[in-house]
């Protein structure tokens, strides 16, 4: 019996494993992943800590760019941060997409979250929202020198590289929040709220689900009628 499905199509009924879904509606069909918890890289997590890994999440990523079934990806996010090479892996492949992707904050965007949230085409946060902006952290032994303090400014260099280029933030004003000292108790850096993202030109709008439905299928339709060969389309 001939098989009519596409291997390219992401399996579905996987919210148990990687916290995805595929809804099909007469408007055009869906793709939504979850990012929460902490971003899981190199190395694994404690037990007990909620991680989205990365493994999951880049081979998702990569078919629904390549199905022909489904027309575009919602991206939910409520992050504690985590692995940093491994957030702006992911980042980076949400945005080499050519297909509409729109990214929606819930709780939290903490840390390496930023960058996740920034790399869809459009951007919403919820009202209740907010994003935790701190310099580069690392955990377990790190050797006292110079190379060591090097190497942390080269990998805030390519976030914020990252971020002011798909978003509206300056590069003064993002590296003025993650340096701020007045805000954390504990810590250097900046807790902005859902509307304080959107008036620094970190985040494109406030909004909730229903929202960041509506701007997918409004970019799906405009990519339906459009030329297939005008490339991404892009509202930054």
């Amino acid at each position: 019996m001939e098989n009519n499905v596409p291997e390219t199509i992401p399996e579905e009924g996987n919210i148990a494993q990687t916290g995805s879904i595929t809804a099909h509606t007469r408007r055009g069909t869906i793709h939504m992943i979850t990012i929460v918890g902490q971003i899981e890289g190199h190395m694994e997590a404690p037990q007990q800590t909620k991680t989205t890994k990365y493994e999951h999440i880049i081979p998702q990523i990569t078919a629904v760019e390549e199905s022909d079934e489904i027309d575009g990806l919602l991206i939910i996010l409520n992050t504690v941060g985590g692995d940093v090479e491994a957030g702006l892996a992911i980042a980076e492949l949400i945005a080499g997409m050519r297909k509409p992707t729109v990214s929606l904050v819930l709780g939290g965007g903490h840390s390496i979250g930023v960058p996740l949230a920034v790399a869809a085409k459009r951007s919403f946060i919820a009202p209740s929202a907010a994003m935790t902006i701190h310099p580069v952290r690392m955990s377990g032994t790190v050797i006292a020198s110079p190379q060591t303090y090097s190497y942390f400014q080269k990998i805030q260099e390519r976030i914020v590289g990252f971020i002011t280029a798909h978003s509206h933030v300056s590069a003064k004003e993002f590296t003025r929040m993650m340096m701020e000292t007045a805000e954390l108790s504990a810590d250097t850096g900046t807790i902005v709220s859902g509307d304080e993202a959107v008036s620094c030109g970190l985040i494109d709008a406030v909004g909730s689900l229903s929202d960041a439905l509506d701007a997918l299928h409004q970019m799906i339709e405009a990519q339906k009628t459009c030329c297939p060969t005008c490339g991404q389309i892009r509202n930054k």
